[in-house]
């Protein structure tokens, strides 16, 4: 079982964490945009119980990779924990209408700017998303590793957000008033479609 382990803080800015991992030796890995689209089944029972099914369409270094992401319930412990199931699929909008075609819907889409860095067996990702601003999450092997980075950035006593990107922008949108479910960068990194 593949367990995905991660920290999600809500940042101001991200360049003063650029340089704080540059200063603790951090390799830069490279600079990744998302689309996600995130899907339910019929009567909802994926996000009742916990659960979530994600299309992504990575582009990173002038390739483009597809993933077809399944995310289990979140377990106990200090940082958010979940099985993670993913496979590589080879056409974004093909899966996207299969999967509505047996029987999924659709219930929202957004993009992310992602800056990957790696620093003591961690995954430090500096993210940034229309309507929600920016983040740093760190994704590591176990929640020790995880707690060291921390530390290393400045964060160990920030708050942690348990809620994952998908439920904290639908979230945004319903008090926002807003009725897309749709929310991308322009050309120009502005957004639309919203």
């Amino acid at each position: 079982m593949n367990m995905e382990i991660e920290a999600k803080i809500k940042v101001a800015e991200l360049a003063s964490f650029a340089e704080k991992l540059k200063d603790a030796g951090a390799a830069f890995k490279q600079a990744e945009r998302h689309h996600d689209s995130y899907f339910i089944d019929k009567g909802d029972g994926l996000s009742k119980s916990d659960r979530g099914l994600r299309l992504r369409q990575l582009d990173a270094d002038g390739e483009r990779s597809v993933f077809l992401t399944y995310k289990g319930p979140r377990q106990g412990g200090p940082f958010k924990s979940r099985e993670e199931l993913e496979v590589r699929v080879d056409d974004f909008e093909t899966m996207s209408a299969m999967l509505v075609s047996l029987g999924f819907e659709k219930t929202l889409e957004f993009e992310k700017k992602r800056r990957v860095w790696l620093l003591d067996g961690c995954e430090v990702c500096l993210d940034e998303l229309p309507v929600l601003g920016s983040f740093v999450e760190i994704e590591g092997p176990e929640e020790k590793a995880i707690s060291g980075v921390l530390a290393k950035m400045g964060l160990a006593e920030k708050e942690h957000i348990s809620e994952g990107y998908s439920r904290i922008m639908a979230d945004a949108l319903k008090d926002a008033g807003r009725q897309s479910k749709s929310v991308l960068f322009g050309e120009a990194g502005e957004e639309r479609g919203i």
